[in-house]
């Protein structure tokens, strides 16, 4: 099947993005779930079940494996759900066939699959004729997950270690590999070698002998040279990494991982003039690691998709980079936020979406990874977080714990912005002798951890009218800088109007180009650092 969109809709948050694949892949779109959140995933479940009258049986947290067990159950649940709506819409009758027109029309002009459809209805128009065409040449969009492989907390019942499998980002795998999906997971966040070792336990992750893949690894990098480690750490275990998926190290959504200096242009470029060596040379330790492991050789060489995203906001950048550096796919991310066809976003965070200024969005120090995390200012979840330090009492009940990984209190990691840890903390900082300046810029950087783990879900509740008393009703938001030029709300067929260039969205005529964008987002964070 011939990939239907040069564009995907990449992972945002936790909740934004949860239940996208059911609103976009019967047309052709390729978006991307997180497999973060457990909890969230099974109240989903519970009203997809409801609404759709399949019976629910609750994955209560007492079962044993109960993560992973939880999201293959969201999973096929969302497949089977996809894949019916994408089924209904091939079935087209003369009273029914708006969807199929919708399908069609999002498509670009130059689309091949587009012409071949207009070239097959100019000719013939007997409708069984028609629906056989479109059962042959029509393809659903990927469901693909993402894992961030920083999540990998030790787990424990009671007070008993639970084995390495059991860990976060382990069960996610599983969770994931014992899914029905054929389609891709997303790995981000840098190298976890023991997760990426246990990818070889699941044979869905390996070629057959025709070279398919039923679940494709992505790699989510930064540049060439970790791609090209990365590869062949995969490939030495007889793995294939189906795409390696670049994204600005500055300019993006959520949590930035800056590069030392080195921009998207030159990092895509390397990718484009390296693509032919990057497979060769890694196609050939992976056949020997087949080979070595008594598995069936890939008769052909398997493809590679290169693919980028971060910053990018009109269709002559869109363009450029298919066209420049011979990209597979353009990622368009924040924008999709003012979206509430394609993403969870509650009305009182969207406003403040599409009322952001350049000024408004910001890379933050709030995350407990210790990660650069972009944020916008004024959103609910800060806004608690700073009534609780006027209060005295700062922190967060820590209700999730996805974010754990403080050891200096205790043997079980804690959560830096959880009320449990910023006590401990703020006592010995207060023990500590500091001079009045130094102790209060050493506590505004404690306090200023939020509970995002928690926050870049509740979006998912809130827009779903689901229970958020665990929670709370605060909303975490991740945008790019490129949010500040978007400021409405859209409809499906109108951002990818935009997208292709059909439409324009954007009404601000000092938007700048996404490179120039990107190197003065390094050249004020190399500021900041030097301040």
């Amino acid at each position: 099947m011939v990939k239907t969109h040069s564009f995907h809709i990449p992972v945002m948050g936790i909740g934004f993005t949860v239940d996208t694949p059911l609103k976009v892949s019967q047309y052709g779109i390729d978006s991307v779930i997180s497999l973060t959140d457990d909890i969230l995933l099974e109240k989903l479940r519970k009203l997809y079940s409801d609404k759709f009258k399949i019976p629910y049986y609750e994955i209560a947290e007492k079962n044993e494996d109960c993560r992973a067990k939880r999201i293959t159950s969201y999973l096929d649940l969302i497949n089977n759900l996809a894949k019916k709506k994408f089924e209904e819409l091939k079935n087209i009758t003369i009273e029914k066939s708006n969807n199929i027109k919708k399908y069609f029309n999002m498509l670009p002009d130059d689309s091949s699959i587009k012409q071949k459809f207009k070239r097959v209805t100019a000719e013939s128009f007997d409708l069984n004729e028609i629906k056989s065409w479109i059962k042959d040449n029509l393809s659903m969009g990927s469901i693909d997950v993402n894992i961030m492989t920083k999540l990998d907390k030790k787990n424990y019942i009671k007070d008993k270690k639970l084995p390495v499998e059991y860990n976060d980002a382990h069960a996610a795998l599983r969770g994931y590999a014992n899914s029905d999906l054929r389609s891709s997971l997303i790995l981000s966040a840098g190298i976890n070698p023991r997760l990426y070792s246990y990818f070889e336990q699941f044979d869905d992750f390996y070629a057959d002998e025709n070279g398919e893949i039923k679940k494709k690894i992505v790699l989510k990098v930064s540049d060439y040279r970790s791609a090209l480690i990365q590869g062949k750490f995969f490939a030495k275990k007889g793995l294939w990494i189906s795409e390696y998926r670049v994204e600005s190290g500055l300019n993006c959504g959520g949590h930035a991982f800056a590069t030392d200096g080195y921009l998207m242009g030159p990092i895509l470029a390397a990718f484009r003039d390296n693509r032919k060596e990057l497979v060769q040379s890694i196609h050939e330790i992976m056949v020997n690691a087949l080979f070595k492991k008594n598995r069936p050789l890939p008769k052909i060489e398997l493809p590679l998709k290169i693919t980028a995203q971060g910053g990018v906001g009109t269709a002559e950048e869109h363009q450029f980079l298919i066209e420049h550096y011979q990209l597979d796919s353009v990622g368009w991310g924040s924008p999709f936020l003012l979206v509430p066809e394609v993403t969870n976003v509650d009305e009182a965070t969207e406003k403040l979406l599409k009322e952001s200024k350049e000024n408004d969005l910001y890379l933050s120090n709030i995350s407990p990874l210790a990660v650069p995390f972009n944020s916008l200012k004024g959103n609910s979840k800060d806004l608690a977080k700073l009534s609780l330090i006027d209060k005295e009492i700062p922190g967060s009940s820590c209700p999730k714990k996805y974010l754990i990984s403080n050891k200096e209190f205790s043997e079980k990691p804690i959560c830096t912005a959880s009320r449990q840890y910023q006590h401990l903390k703020l006592k010995e900082l207060y023990k500590a002798g500091l001079s009045p300046d130094e102790l209060q810029n050493k506590v505004d950087k404690i306090v200023d951890k939020a509970c995002i783990c928690v926050g870049l879900g509740t979006s998912a509740l809130l827009v779903n009218n689901l229970d958020t008393r665990i929670e709370g009703s605060e909303v975490s938001v991740c945008p790019g800088p490129n949010m500040a030029y978007f400021s409405k709300t859209m409809g499906l067929k109108e951002i990818i109007d935009h997208i292709y260039g059909k439409a324009n969205v954007i009404t601000r005529t000092d938007r700048p180009n996404m490179f120039v964008k990107e190197l003065k987002i390094y050249t004020d964070f190399l500021k900041g650092k030097i301040e």
